[in-house]
């Protein structure tokens, strides 16, 4: 019988070690090579102000990007996975620029910064911290569902949509 970690267990560990990775990373990290730290809580809070008109204190704003981070990164992540075939790293980088580009191209033009925040110090360590974070979503989701391609000799894939499974073969690590 083969060992097949949960997938829901999977995606919250992999979301809130990425999320860690993020912190960590905004808060320590990126003031000593950009000279100033990531706080994503206040688009957060801009945008609920913008567009809800709640005024949301600093904590709320926090813990809503660290479950957006979490959980929809890592959810993100699989779905790209999934549907592209990419690996779950490979996805985890592609996801990660994406967001990185929805966070500073399209949702801080919304409230009023430049586009990309004129491509100063914050957009670039925010760049670093979107694709990092992700692509330790990715790695962690690999290490525990599978998801590099392999040979087809030995095909571990804990995911049914993965290239050698949608051709049609059917590989195990015992062969």
């Amino acid at each position: 019988m083969t060992y097949r970690p949960n997938l829901i267990v999977s995606l919250l560990l992999a979301g809130v070690l990425g999320e860690l990775v993020f912190e960590a990373y905004a808060w320590l990290i990126s003031p000593l090579i950009f000279g100033l730290s990531l706080q994503p809580a206040n688009l957060v809070m801009a945008l609920a102000g913008q567009f809800a008109n709640l005024s949301l204190p600093y904590a709320t704003a926090f813990v809503i990007h660290v479950l957006i981070g979490s959980l929809g990164f890592a959810t993100v992540i699989l779905l790209t996975k999934r549907v592209t075939g990419l690996g779950c790293r490979m996805a985890g980088a592609l996801v990660g620029l994406g967001l990185w580009f929805v966070a500073q191209g399209i949702l801080a033009p919304l409230i009023g910064r430049d586009f990309m925040m004129g491509f100063g110090a914050y957009t670039q360590s925010s760049s670093v911290a979107h694709v990092g974070m992700a692509l330790v979503i990715g790695a962690v989701l690999q290490a525990r569902l599978g998801g590099g391609h392999l040979t087809k000799r030995r095909c571990l894939h804990a995911m049914s949509a993965c290239r050698c499974h949608r051709a049609g073969l059917k590989y195990s690590a015992q062969r």
